[in-house]
């Protein structure tokens, strides 16, 4: 679902949008639109470190059976739209990820079969997140329902069908995983809040050298806390989020990616295996609707939502049964647990859930 966390003091505010506005800076000439707000857990103050500030909302993934996540579901048939982006921009054309391990909780480091892999990393998670993400590109299958979607100064806000015009999304050639950092400086607060989580991505983008607007203009960085560490409303309202923030290095893309096994079958564990096979399913069923979302919405609210703010993840999360339900589906990298997304070209146009997508007249 689309919603926003703002800092007020030490108050979180979440504010659940019609259409997702940005309260904090919206492109010139939008109008603003109606909302509600309730207050979250209090979280920890805003630090002054120097990634800035967020310039849109956080965009997050609903818990499963939550009352936000049935209304973003696949129940819900209206089409995406676009909504104008940032200067025309709203998608990753050429996808790159760098994910970022926070916190010294994670424990030794060692190197295998070319992942980081942690002694205090209980469940396994920093491979299978690494193994999944590297696996996007070539015959995978599953994220190419996303090419069809595209921005551009000639794509006016409202657009449901590209065709061939605008700047499209490419879908990998080679891995869009471009980098691995173990962010061990210090322990990650036991209670991260989004600010907290921007800095590490703003410390990852310089880490990797990616100090400039045009270099992290296509790139989104993965933060992933340790075992133990609950970031505020994690496991209670969301499992996972992304959003976007100017910093000294340019704006910066983010994903805040909890430890997903710690919240259960909430967030995705046995959704589609049982027994010990499915323990694992929530990491790669979360993150790839954080990956998808953030393909298609760099800077939420701003690129291709439904009319109740919802973007190609939330529209098909957490389906059990009948079209577009949860499966395995094989990558380059090995055979993983995934969410259907949301195709405006599937049936006819009419759109749907799809797990893989060949071409418009091939995918479900």
């Amino acid at each position: 679902m689309e919603s926003r966390i703002r800092t007020l003091g030490a108050t979180a505010l979440v504010t659940f949008c019609l259409f997702g506005p940005n309260l904090a800076a919206r492109p010139a000439g939008a109008a603003p639109r109606s909302s509600t707000t309730f207050q979250l857990l209090p979280q920890s103050p805003i630090s002054p470190e120097a990634a800035g500030r967020s310039i849109h909302g956080l965009h997050l993934m609903a818990v499963r059976g939550s009352q936000s996540a049935v209304r973003n579901g696949a129940a819900t048939p209206a089409q995406l739209t676009f909504h104008g982006g940032v200067s025309s921009v709203a998608i990753e054309a050429t996808p790159k990820v760098y994910v970022v391990f926070y916190g010294n909780q994670w424990g030794n480091a060692t190197t295998v079969n070319g992942n980081l892999t942690f002694s205090g990393d209980p469940k396994k998670v920093a491979p299978r997140v690494q193994v999944f993400l590297r696996g996007l590109y070539g015959s995978e299958n599953w994220s190419t329902s996303t090419t069809q979607y595209c921005d551009g100064l000639g794509i006016g806000a409202g657009r449901i069908q590209c065709g061939t015009s605008g700047r499209h999304i490419k879908h990998p050639t080679a891995s869009p995983l471009a980098g691995v950092w173990y962010d061990n400086a210090s322990s990650a607060v036991a209670a991260p809040s989004e600010a907290t989580i921007r800095a590490s991505a703003v410390r990852a983008a310089r880490h990797f050298g990616n100090t400039t607007p045009a270099v992290n203009a296509s790139v989104q960085y993965v933060i992933v806390s340790p075992h133990g560490i609950v970031p505020t409303g994690f496991g209670s309202q969301y499992c996972a989020y992304h959003s976007s923030g100017i910093s000294s290095v340019g704006t910066i893309v983010y994903t805040n990616l909890p430890y997903i096994p710690d919240a259960g079958a909430g967030c995705g564990q046995n959704l589609v295996n049982a027994g010990s096979a499915g323990t694992l399913d929530g990491v790669t069923l979360v993150e790839g609707h954080e990956y998808a979302e953030v393909l298609t919405d760099q800077f939420p609210p701003t690129g291709w939502l439904d009319s109740s703010g919802a973007e190609n993840g939330d529209k098909c999360a957490w389906i059990t049964s009948g079209a577009g339900k949860g499966a395995n589906t094989t990558f380059p990298t090995g055979r993983f647990a995934v969410q259907s997304l949301w195709s405006n070209n599937a049936n006819g146009n009419r759109g749907g859930c799809v797990i893989f997508y060949n071409t418009a007249s091939s995918q479900g």
